[in-house]
């Protein structure tokens, strides 16, 4: 398999974030890790293995990122609209390095699909919702996508609302919301076994599912069983499935 790593300066940040793509031709895939993940942190749980023969058979590119949660939602010591702020300055490295790194390594433009586990699958959801011309499909697996209950102290302003899917989604109307119907599609799954409930992961995915359906945004909603856990085995398994038929 090909693998290649690449540092990318972002602006917005001051520093440089990592990107390993793994692949020769495909569908581009882009995979955020967990809360405060590295890159390398996918290949390192197995993730890459998982899909290793959609990888070489040449249907998938998968570009894995490094996360900025430790500056942003993940640092209690900042009230929730800077921890919204920052978060947004990681956004401008996704979609105004990273993108067109992978567009550039593609040969062209092509719509890239997001994906990641637990609070990757929160980054996965935002990003094609805010940013569905660049990525307009994810796969999110585990997420939780309200930051409030989970992050939260000080008061919530527009950065805040607008990085929050709960919030925002509930809130869509007309020409942005008819935009949206016809351009995304979200795949959201979750499991109902340990720490699915005391994350809050099975409960935000149906809650935001619930949204899609109620706005008529393009979505499936997939809960796995009650042994399905929060947690890696079960997260290779979700994402070998679904890139087998979104691919």
């Amino acid at each position: 398999m090909r693998r290649r790593s690449i540092d990318l300066w972002s602006p917005a940040i001051g520093s440089s974030g990592t990107v390993i793509a793994y692949g020769h031709w495909g569908r581009p895939v882009l995979a955020f890790p967990a809360e405060a993940g590295r890159a390398g942190d996918l290949e390192a749980h197995g993730m890459v293995d998982a899909v290793a023969d959609l990888i070489d058979a040449g249907r998938v590119k998968l570009y894995c990122v490094d996360s900025y949660d430790s500056r942003s939602w993940s640092d209690r010591e900042i009230p929730l609209e800077e921890r919204a702020r920052r978060h947004d300055a990681y956004e401008s490295w996704v979609v105004d390095q990273v993108a067109p790194w992978i567009h550039e390594d593609c040969g062209g433009p092509l719509p890239i699909l997001t994906t990641g586990p637990s609070m990757g699958a929160f980054h996965a959801a935002n990003t094609t919702l805010r940013r569905g011309h660049v990525f307009p499909q994810a796969l999110c697996l585990s997420g939780n996508y309200d930051m409030s209950g989970l992050y939260g102290w000080g008061e919530r302003g527009d950065a805040f609302y607008f990085h929050n899917p709960i919030d925002y989604v509930g809130g869509l109307h007309g020409d942005r919301l008819q935009w949206l119907r016809g351009q995304v599609h979200l795949v959201l799954v979750v499991g109902q076994g340990m720490w699915e409930d005391t994350t809050g992961a099975e409960a935000s995915t149906r809650r935001l599912a619930g949204l899609l359906a109620e706005k008529g945004i393009p979505h499936e909603l997939d809960v796995w069983g009650h042994d399905v856990a929060h947690d890696w085995p079960w997260w290779r398994r979700q994402l070998a499935h679904h890139l087998h038929r979104l691919t």
